[in-house]
């Protein structure tokens, strides 16, 4: 067991105690979260979560917020950025929460470093410790800072979430890897809040097995992308719990063209069941697809504690 995936399977005590640590409530017209890579992945998650609850939001990538803020928000009044960030120290991020001040925008950062640049600079911070050996690799950092996101957005974490993505992980990380095998093209679909875990999902594998993958919002699916659906493709169905019905029914059409379906939540190739109810329901999505990035690093023989071309902040000179 390697740094990245020792990681994974200890990420929960840390969830533990983030599921009753404090939080700020921040009230606002308009909520703006921004991030970075994994960390804007969790906040199109966050921001789904927000209007489910009747806080208007909205996600933007952090690079795109700090160079043409009106193109995503033209009336800037009553709104708080959201900043999310593991180390507190991503420089599209900090910019972006330094670029909303001069704007007069009041700020929120959530993260793992409460000393970081970006903590220093906002109005609020949010924290909570992650695990410390955290590698390059996002995996319980991300876990944390959508949970205390969810926890900001309304959503009541139960600690049965926990038990439920450690099953998840253990599951996952026993079962896919035959599932997987001779697969070399990956898709994972999810809709609403669990889009953002889909495209956090296939960014794992991209970062962590340099594999090719792609998310999309599930029923898009049939929109051309499924011109690629064959025996050599892998499909993560991330289950919703207003439509599973219609998910099957695409999930089955894809079978029948010869991917193989993982399915969280429901039917698949592999079925998984996802313990909880509700929004929460997306952590225990998250953890599992982190371990089937690992899990297919595995069978490519290729090292997740050093992925390719990556470093573990990006600071831009």
């Amino acid at each position: 067991m390697n740094t990245t995936e020792r990681v994974i399977v200890e990420q929960f005590p840390f969830w533990e105690k983030a599921i009753d640590i404090p939080l700020p409530t921040v009230e606002a017209d308009t909520y703006v979260f921004v991030g970075c890579g994994t960390s804007y992945y969790v906040a199109m998650s966050l921001a789904v979560a927000f209007n489910e609850n009747g806080k208007r939001a909205i996600a933007v990538a952090g690079s795109e917020w700090a160079l043409r803020h009106r193109s995503y928000l033209p009336d800037l009044n009553g709104a708080v950025v959201v900043g999310i960030s593991r180390s507190g120290e991503s420089t599209e991020v900090v910019k972006a929460v330094r670029e909303s001040h001069k704007l007069g925008i009041r700020t929120v950062a959530i993260t793992c470093e409460k000393d970081s640049s970006m903590a220093k600079a906002a109005d609020i911070v949010a924290f909570a410790p992650t695990h410390p050996d955290e590698g390059i690799v996002m995996s319980s950092s991300a876990s944390l800072m959508l949970l205390m996101g969810l926890r900001m957005a309304g959503v009541k974490v139960e600690q049965a979430v926990v038990a439920g993505a450690r099953a998840a992980v253990a599951a996952m990380s026993e079962k896919a890897p035959a599932v997987a095998a001779g697969r070399h093209k990956f898709v994972v679909l999810g809709g609403g809040v669990y889009f953002g875990i889909a495209s956090e999902g296939a960014l794992k594998l991209q970062e962590m097995s340099i594999s090719v993958s792609q998310p999309f919002h599930t029923m898009e699916y049939r929109h051309g992308p499924m011109s690629l659906a064959d025996e050599d493709m892998l499909i993560v169905m991330l289950y919703s719990e207003d439509q599973p019905g219609e998910e099957f029914k695409l999930v089955a059409e894809l079978q029948a063209k010869g991917a193989k379906v993982i399915g969280l939540g429901g039917p698949g190739d592999l079925s998984l069941p996802i313990a909880t109810k509700g929004l929460q329901r997306s952590l225990e999505m998250l953890a599992a697809m982190q371990i089937l990035g690992e899990r297919i690093a595995n069978s490519k023989n290729i090292d997740s504690t050093q992925p390719r071309h990556l470093s573990k902040v990006v600071v831009l000179g």
